[in-house]
């Protein structure tokens, strides 16, 4: 019987210490500011910080006023769950290049951008039309390369059509 507590006890305290270090080493608490450099602690990310900070909207919207819900339950809701995808999808290294949005996380983008714009905007979701159909670049400025641009349609147009 106590061979068995001290089993358990062990592998709990290795749960514990991997994850506590694998938080830490992935600077987990800069995941629960809205600081749109925390959205590039992981390298994949880097070309969507720099571009948008070249971008229309660098003055107007963060990384989190376009990708996460804005009440309070639903954006931390969906951080977990990017960040559980994003953590697996990174630490498995089977993360598609370029860095494409999920259906949920277009559904969310399509929502802020007719939220923000909704003044001209009605027309467009009367015609369900996604605002990256014609903006796929605003966002980010000039797309990372492979990314968007009239010459390279933007990856949430192809996952649309």
């Amino acid at each position: 019987m106590n061979l068995c507590i001290l089993t358990i006890s062990a592998l709990f305290g290795t749960l514990i210490g991997l994850g506590s270090f694998t938080f830490n080493y992935a600077e987990g608490f800069s995941y629960f500011s809205t600081d749109p450099s925390a959205c590039a602690n992981c390298h994949i990310m880097k070309p969507q910080l720099d571009s948008w900070q070249k971008s229309s909207h660098h003055t107007a919207a963060t990384c989190a006023d376009c990708h996460l819900p804005h009440s309070f339950i639903e954006k931390y809701i969906a951080k977990a769950d990017n960040g559980y995808r994003h953590s697996k999808a990174f630490t498995f290294q089977d993360f598609h290049e370029p860095i494409q949005l999920n259906q949920r996380s277009q559904d969310i983008l399509q929502q802020n951008c007719v939220t923000c714009h909704e003044p001209i905007a009605h027309n467009v979701v009367a015609n369900d039309i996604k605002c990256t159909h014609c903006h796929a670049a605003v966002g980010h400025g000039d797309p990372p390369s492979g990314i968007g641009g009239p010459e390279k349609p933007n990856e949430i147009e192809r996952s649309t059509h």
